[in-house]
């Protein structure tokens, strides 16, 4: 059953199952005449005392077109947090043409009291999507992310041994 987890994670990279988007291995070589919408959402969880928002609600890309867009976000707590972004495409046919060239989501974000940063996705749809003919209605491409608090782990417990006690007390 372990095994299962990588294998659903590599089946997913590799067909988008899922709207899981593709990791970019190179730049795109051209660029098409068509365009398409990609929309972006940003989402929360709970626990999270974070603002997280995209630089703008939509943006119009040609197929191949490398495009950068930012996400703010603000920790609105006293305390220092920490949390990491999950992400998906919608509809989750397309994940297998967007490409992610650069992206926060997976790895850990530690926000200070009140900090507030912006985080880059640099990204393009693949022009192999208009061989596709069960994309060719497609106009919008969502890209939806989604932050979840991160807990840190609780450090190991010490046993203190009647032999490793310096106050003299057994």
């Amino acid at each position: 059953a372990y095994a299962s987890v990588p294998l659903y994670s590599w089946f997913c990279r590799t067909t988008g199952f899922g709207g899981t988007t593709q990791v970019a291995k190179s730049v795109p070589t051209r660029q098409s005449a068509r365009t398409i919408t990609v929309r972006f959402d940003s989402n929360v969880a709970d626990g999270l005392p974070w603002l997280f928002q995209p630089e703008r609600n939509t943006v119009d890309v040609h197929l191949g077109q490398v495009v950068t867009v930012y996400y703010k976000v603000t920790n609105q707590a006293a305390r220092v947090t920490v949390g990491q972004a999950g992400y998906n495409v919608s509809p989750p046919t397309v994940g297998i043409y967007f490409e992610k060239i650069n992206c926060f989501c997976f790895t850990t974000q530690t926000m200070q009291p009140g900090e507030t940063r912006d985080m880059a996705v640099v990204f393009y749809v693949d022009p192999k999507l208009v061989k596709d003919s069960e994309q060719d209605h497609l106009s919008t491409i969502t890209l939806s992310y989604t932050f979840y608090p991160v807990r840190e782990p609780a450090p190991p417990a010490v046993k203190e041994s009647a032999v490793g006690n310096q106050s003299g007390r057994i």
